[in-house]
């Protein structure tokens, strides 16, 4: 395998292979392990490849000084107590994870911290994404890329030093990489998806790219697909009206359906280019049925010679063209034509 591809599980992402989609609950279960089920289900008959949560260790992660994003959840007075309210056991990640894997989702989850890492590990994920927040975080990135499993590498909040030294870590520990165009604003405007990058990381690090959208819509990410991405990755929420900070740029498991199906559609059409003059001969019946055809305008006596007005242009397509009416104009009728007939070769001389 070269660095233009890499492999989770069963599913080999790059050059060649169809877009993987992964869909990003996050935290959008609220701690409600019977709601992270829940996402489990509904993201396996969406079609999507993937399903990815956060990992959150209050302890390890957080301290009482770390301040909300946005204060949206009035019974956590901290963003430590957030953490620790959503929080899992191992024993109910494990639960999750082998749900997933038996519905054929890859199962996937953002650690943020060391200890969340060996977490991940102990369960087994088979590959790791690091969050936006996470890419000056070497010891971390360090850490899962000395597992060799692929990293997905989310670029939201980095500069290109920055993305270079994380890229260049994961390299050297031996881990295949993909980088993904993120900008992290909830939700992201289209002045700011930041399509163009996708071709920039390719040239820079000749690895698979993709794209992470928080637009809240499907746009992004069939436009990414178009423009080749190997990876796209959605926010998603059972419904808008379900609750969290998420909720704006996030889609619904309708809309996660309709984005993948889309994604297929135009993986379909862009790997099998049409010839226009292959087309064309295969649709000749068509063209006979819907083309048009000279047609006289009025009777003609024999030896008429033929003026602008004198010819109408009709279906079907199966006299002499329409095309040719230029050519045709004056020239003489060598028969009597009756008005409303399709000109012949055998008409004119």
């Amino acid at each position: 395998m070269n660095a233009c591809e890499l492999a989770i599980g069963a599913r080999r992402i790059g050059l060649g292979h169809r877009c993987f989609v992964m869909a990003e609950i996050g935290l959008a279960h609220d701690g409600s392990l019977g709601t992270a089920h829940a996402y489990i289900e509904a993201v396996a008959k969406s079609g999507a490849d993937a399903i990815k949560f956060q990992t959150h260790i209050a302890e390890a992660e957080s301290t009482s000084e770390e301040q909300f994003r946005v204060k949206f959840a009035c019974q956590d007075a901290t963003r430590y107590g957030y953490w620790k309210r959503t929080s899992f056991t191992e024993a109910q990640w494990q639960g999750l994870f082998d749900h997933a894997m038996n519905l054929g989702l890859v199962f996937l989850s953002t650690p943020f911290s060391l200890e969340a890492v060996d977490l991940l590990e102990r369960i087994g994920t088979p590959a790791w994404k690091v969050g936006s927040g996470e890419v000056n975080n070497l010891p971390m990135i360090e850490r899962m890329a000395k597992t060799t499993k692929p990293i997905l590498l989310s670029s939201g909040m980095s500069s290109w030093n920055e993305l270079d030294a994380a890229v260049s870590k994961i390299e050297q520990c031996g881990a295949p990489v993909a980088v993904l165009q993120c900008t992290t604003a909830y939700p992201c405007s289209y002045e700011k998806v930041g399509l163009n990058i996708l071709a920039e990381f390719r040239e820079r690090y000749g690895c698979p790219v993709g794209l992470s959208d928080h637009s809240g819509q499907i746009y992004a990410g069939l436009a990414a697909a178009t423009l080749g991405a190997n990876v796209v990755e959605v926010h998603v929420v059972l419904s808008r009206d379900c609750f969290g900070p998420d909720v704006p740029a996030s889609l619904t498991i309708a809309e996660l359906k309709q984005l993948v199906e889309g994604i297929r559609c135009i993986e379909t059409a862009m790997a099998n280019p049409v010839s226009k003059n292959a087309v064309a001969e295969e649709l000749s019946d068509l063209r006979s049925i819907f083309g048009k055809s000279l047609v006289a305008a009025r009777d003609f006596a024999p030896g008429h010679l033929l003026v602008e007005g004198d010819l109408a242009l009709k279906k079907p397509g199966t006299g002499i063209p329409a095309s040719r009416l230029p050519e045709v104009l004056g020239r003489r009728v060598g028969r009597e034509i009756l008005a409303g007939r399709l000109l012949s070769e055998g008409d004119i001389e």
